[in-house]
């Protein structure tokens, strides 16, 4: 991939705020001033403030190529109409990309979140040069995207790549769209914390939810804490279940995972490692990659713009 060095705007649609980056490349350049979306009770409130945003952003880069907008819900990519936006109210069939289009006069592209970092890592970060591909981003949820023969893959109603979806116990929890042993149903933030309380009940030891955090877990295993390693073994072998099943699916050369709770690194890295050499045959780990993310919490920023951008050109 030829990288424009166009700016472009990438926007992060968040359950609890609406970000903005200019994007040149494969840096974000310049940020604005977020926009709460709990703050706006109706749609059309909020789609305006996000267009001024953006004729705030032209004020600043009046060259301005191109708009990419990634969102934690499904969506149809070719129409960009939001099917539905996670954690956000009222945002049902939603033809965003048409709605910014005729606003501003720029192309515009709306993406899933998850899958916008999986272009960005593949593109032009941590899975470049691959041509089979498994990304992952995990934090309160779990997302993916996965690249097959050097193309994302999508599904017949876009709605493919959910990995956060796949079950790892078909008896198990349900999950939030009827689904029996989601994997973001176990090892979400949220999901790790109170997992970690029971581990520690369980050896007689009350811990609370703020003492517990994924971050407080990897500095307690960082201090070989015996029961923070047990609950980050626990983690790597509910993500193996479902990267397992990927891999003898797809036949990945390379996994790339990102987001908050993959900061823990080599606590999830080591074992799950291990855990894909026992359950792999030959052909499907010998020269598999299991690479940390490139660009953090930015990456769905820049993997938007720059999606938005190659469409655009």
């Amino acid at each position: 991939m030829i990288v424009s060095m166009k700016p472009a705007l990438g926007i992060d649609f968040g359950g609890t705020s609406v970000k903005f980056g200019v994007v040149v490349g494969q840096e974000v350049v310049a940020t604005f001033q977020p926009i709460p979306t709990q703050d706006y009770s109706e749609r059309d409130d909020l789609i305006a403030e996000i267009v001024a945003v953006i004729e705030q952003v032209r004020g600043e880069y009046p060259e301005l190529a191109a708009i990419g907008v990634g969102v934690p819900g499904f969506v149809n990519f070719k129409d960009g109409v939001i099917s539905n936006l996670t954690n956000v109210r009222g945002w049902q069939e939603v033809p965003l990309k048409e709605i910014l289009s005729s606003k501003t006069g720029l192309p515009v592209v709306v993406e899933n979140d998850a899958n916008a970092m999986a272009y960005a890592e593949w593109k032009l970060g941590a899975g470049r040069g691959y041509e089979h591909l498994i990304a992952l981003t995990l934090g309160t949820g779990v997302g993916g995207g996965v690249i097959c023969n050097n193309q994302m893959v999508r599904g017949a109603n876009f709605g493919a790549g959910e990995l956060g979806q796949t079950s790892v116990d078909y008896r198990g929890r349900v999950g939030a769209y009827g689904n029996p042993g989601a994997l973001e149903d176990y090892i979400g933030n949220r999901e790790i914390i109170q997992e970690a309380i029971r581990f520690y009940k369980h050896k007689g030891v009350t811990k609370s939810a703020d003492e517990l955090t994924p971050k407080d877990l990897h500095q307690l295993a960082a201090y070989n804490d015996e029961t923070a390693l047990e609950v980050w073994d626990w983690v790597a072998e509910k993500l193996a279940c479902t990267l397992m099943n990927c891999c003898y699916l797809l036949n990945p050369e390379a996994i790339v995972i990102g987001g908050g709770v993959a900061k823990a690194g080599d606590l999830i890295f080591k074992p799950l490692r291990s855990k894909l050499e026992g359950s792999l045959v030959k052909p499907l780990i010998e020269n598999l990659q299991i690479l940390p993310a490139q660009f953090g919490n930015e990456a769905g920023m820049i993997g938007c713009a720059a999606l938005a951008l190659e469409l655009a050109e």
